[in-house]
């Protein structure tokens, strides 16, 4: 998994590629407090490149949501395929986050 931050304006992009599961969530975990220790108040997660998210990837996606909140941020979610989309359904995660369909639209509501 990889993950490459990028600024636009003041909203921190994570774009991700790979899977995010067991043995990957630990470094999703460090990119991200990486991103809260620098301040960030807005970010999206692009997970355009993202084909597979285990239990332990979607527990490290709540953990980020509950920590920008805890600072006073917003996060939203992008690009999700269809398989990872389907996840966030069954699980009703979907209610919990903020989902576009593009990385556009997520930062239009932003504005």
């Amino acid at each position: 998994m990889v993950v490459k931050d990028n600024k636009i304006g003041d909203v921190v992009v994570l774009a991700v590629e790979g899977e995010i599961n067991f043995n990957s969530s630990p470094d999703f975990r460090k990119a991200f407090i990486k991103v809260i220790d620098s301040k960030a108040q807005k970010v999206i997660i692009n997970l355009a490149k993202v084909d597979y998210v285990d239990s332990s990837g979607l527990a490290t996606l709540v953990e980020a949501l509950q920590k920008i909140k805890g600072v006073g941020g917003k996060l939203k979610l992008a690009n999700l395929s269809a398989k990872v989309k389907s996840l966030f359904e069954i699980t009703k995660l979907e209610k919990l986050f903020e989902i576009f369909p593009s990385e556009e639209e997520a930062l239009k509501t932003f504005a």
